[in-house]
C-alpha cells in the first residue's frame, strides 16, 4: 500500500519546508558552521533506518534484526578511520557537544584540569565556558590568543600555564578562529607535563579529510573530535577518533554513558558523507574553500573592514564590525534582510554582551558547495559592503536581495530545483 506523502497529508506543515528551501536557494549562506549536503546524504538521512533501534555496538546489540545496521556502522567506522588516519572511530555521537562531553568522561575524573581556548578568543562552549555544566564537573583553565601578534597563540605562555596548572588534558581547537593551529607545539607541551592531547576540529574536519589542512592525529594526538555537518558536508552529528588505547573507554562513555540508541539513519548518512570525502572531487572542493576564503577576506579588507588575526588561513573570517559603525547584531540583521546569512560573534575580550557582540563570523564552505569561486567572492564582498552601509534602508536591502537571488540562479543548492 502506498502511503500519502507529507505534502498530501499535511500541506501546511509541508509548506514550511518549501519556504525554507526557497530561502536556501535564493540566499547566500555564509555561516561557517553550515553547509549543503548532497542529495545522497539527504536520502540517507530520510531513510528507513530511522525505524530501527540499535542500542549497543555492532554484534553487541540489545535488539534483534541488526544485520544491516551492523553493516553500515562497521563500514562507517572503517571509512572514518581511513580518511582521518585513525586507529579507532566512534560514529554514534548525536552531536558535537555529546562527542566532547563523552571524551571528557572517557579520559578524565571529575575535578581534573583541562587547558582549553577561551570562548571569546575563538573557543567553544564545550571547551569549558562557565555557563556549561561541564565547568562544574571539570576544572577548565582557559588560554588566550596574543592580540599584539595577529592573534597567534603564545605558546610560551601556554607552556607556563601548563607547567603551573598541570592539566590532565590539553584541548586544542576552536569555533571562531581563523588561523591554523600548530599541533606539534601543543603535543610537545602536553608531553612535557604528561597531559593527554585532544583536538576538536569540528570546523575544519572536512578540510583535514580533504587533505588541505594538517591532521592532529599525524602529530601524535590522542583524540580528535569533529562534527560531520560543517566542512565535512554530512548529516548533523559527531565523530570521535582516537588511539586504540582509548577505544574501550570512549565507546563506553558514548554508550551507555551518555546516549541510548544511536540514530541509525544519521549513521547511514555519515557513511555516505565519509565515502564522498574519500574522493578526489572532495579534495578539489576543499582546496576551493580555502581559495574562496582568502579572496573574500582580502576583498573585504580592501573595502575597509578589519579581519581579526591578520586574515584567514582556513575557511572562516572574523571581523570587528564596530569599527564600521554597527554592532554584530545590527550587521547580522541587515545582511539577513539582504539575503546573506552569517552570525554575530564575540571578538577577543569583547566589551559587549554575547547576544549583541562586536564581531561577525562568516565562511565559505556552503557557497563553495554551490560552485561559487573567486569572481563570486568579490561580488559577495561588495554585496556585504552595500548592505552594511545601508543597514537602516530596508528598500536598499531588498534590492540587494533581489540581485543576490538573480546571481544564485546559476548556483543551485544540491537537491533543490
Amino acid at each position: 500500500m502506498k502511503h500519502p506523502s507529507l505534502e498530501q497529508n499535511f500541506p501546511e506543515i509541508y509548506g514550511i519546508l518549501q519556504k525554507e528551501m526557497t530561502r536556501q536557494k535564493n540566499g547566500i549562506e555564509l555561516i561557517p558552521s553550515e553547509n549543503y549536503t548532497s542529495q545522497a546524504v539527504i536520502e540517507a538521512t530520510g531513510s528507513h533506518f530511522t525505524n530501527k533501534y540499535s542500542e549497543g555496538y555492532p554484534h553487541k546489540r540489545y535488539y534483534g534484526g541488526q544485520q544491516f545496521t551492523d553493516m553500515i556502522e562497521e563500514q562507517a567506522i572503517e571509512k572514518a578511520k581511513k580518511i582521518f588516519n585513525a586507529e579507532h572511530a566512534n560514529v554514534q555521537p548525536l552531536s558535537g557537544a555529546v562527542m566532547n562531553i563523552a571524551t571528557y568522561f572517557a579520559l578524565l575524573e571529575p575535578g581534573d584540569t583541562i587547558l582549553g581556548m577561551d570562548l571569546s578568543h575563538g573557543g567553544h562552549l564545550t571547551h569549558g565556558h562557565p555557563v556549561t555544566h561541564m565547568s562544574k564537573i571539570f576544572n577548565f583553565v582557559r588560554y588566550k590568543t596574543d592580540l599584539s601578534n595577529d592573534g597567534k597563540i603564545d605558546f610560551d605562555n601556554l607552556r607556563e600555564m601548563a607547567l603551573k596548572h598541570k592539566p590532565k588534558l590539553i584541548l586544542a581547537g576552536f569555533s571562531a578562529y581563523s588561523r591554523n593551529l600548530d599541533w606539534k607545539k601543543f603535543k610537545e607541551i602536553a608531553d612535557e607535563v604528561g597531559a593527554i592531547t585532544m583536538a576538536d576540529v569540528s570546523h575544519i574536519g572536512g578540510l583535514i579529510a580533504g587533505k588541505v589542512l594538517d591532521n592532529p592525529l599525524d602529530f601524535g594526538f590522542d583524540v580528535m573530535t569533529t562534527t560531520t555537518h560543517k566542512s565535512l558536508r554530512g548529516p548533523r552529528g559527531g565523530l570521535i577518533l582516537s588511539k586504540q588505547k582509548y577505544a574501550k573507554a570512549i565507546d563506553k562513555a558514548v554508550f551507555p554513558g551518555l546516549q541510548g540508541g544511536p540514530l541509525m539513519h544519521a549513521v547511514y548518512a555519515k557513511l555516505v558523507c565519509f565515502a564522498e570525502a574519500d574522493t578526489p572531487e572532495f579534495q578539489t572542493y576543499s582546496q576551493q574553500v580555502l581559495k574562496n576564503a582568502k579572496i573574500l577576506c582580502e576583498e573585504l579588507r580592501s573595502l575597509g573592514y578589519t579581519p581579526l588575526s591578520g586574515g584567514t588561513e582556513n575557511h572562516l573570517i572574523m571581523i570587528d564590525i564596530t569599527k564600521n559603525g554597527l554592532t554584530g547584531h545590527e550587521a547580522e540583521t541587515a545582511l539577513d534582510n539582504a539575503g546573506m546569512t552569517l552570525n554575530k560573534n564575540m571578538i577577543p575580550d569583547d566589551p559587549r554582551k554575547p547576544l549583541d557582540p562586536s564581531g561577525i563570523r562568516l565562511g565559505t564552505p556552503a557557497i563553495t558547495t554551490r560552485g561559487m569561486k573567486e569572481i563570486e567572492m568579490k561580488k559577495i564582498a561588495h554585496f556585504m559592503d552595500r548592505a552594511i552601509r545601508n543597514h537602516k534602508d530596508l528598500k536598499a536591502l531588498s534590492q540587494i536581495h533581489s540581485e543576490i537571488t538573480e546571481m544564485c540562479i546559476d548556483f543551485p543548492v544540491p537537491g533543490i530545483e
